[in-house]
């Protein structure tokens, strides 16, 4: 009798900055999984002092708009936990599906540091994908050759360094 493995279980992403680019999605999955535009309540969408990308955290009476990636595979959910680094925590957490009101269980990114003082304001994609959306995917295509490679940098590293020679 054959054995039939169970299939592994699929992941719904909540997404709320660089990877609301489906650019930057294809780069690091190498495909644009099926998505639904979302919101998450009770967080706060944040910019970060000296960062180009955002940071959320929970913030009563706030909201963050953004999608949620549905069917990621537990190999896509390694490539964007080690994407996503150090600096955030993966968390379930529910969101609202805007075209239906349903409601969804998700992963999402929560920055790790309660209280950075680096973080302020709001951050906005629209002027993310105009000011720093074409060196981002660089960076991103740097990170998929380096986490092929036998002793990968972390993502961290990689942004600062490809950042930093910008300077």
């Amino acid at each position: 009798m054959a054995s039939t493995a169970p299939q592994a279980a699929l992941h719904n992403v909540f997404v709320y900055g660089s990877l609301l680019a489906d650019d930057v999605v294809h780069i690091l999955l190498n495909r644009v999984p099926q998505y639904s535009p979302a919101i998450l309540h009770g967080y706060h969408r944040f910019s970060i002092k000296g960062r180009v990308y955002p940071a959320i955290l929970p913030l009563e009476n706030k909201k963050v708009t953004g999608r949620v990636l549905l069917g990621i595979t537990p190999p896509e959910l390694f490539i964007l936990d080690t994407f996503e680094d150090v600096e955030y925590e993966r968390k379930a957490v529910e969101v609202q599906l805007m075209d239906s009101s349903e409601k969804l269980l998700a992963e999402t990114y929560v920055w790790s540091n309660m209280t950075d003082p680096n973080l302020y304001g709001d951050w906005n994609f629209e002027e993310w994908e105009r000011l720093h959306k074409e060196e981002f995917m660089k960076m991103s295509t740097g990170f998929m050759e380096e986490l092929e490679m036998p002793e990968s940098k972390t993502r961290v590293a990689t942004y600062e360094e490809f950042f930093q020679q910008k300077d």
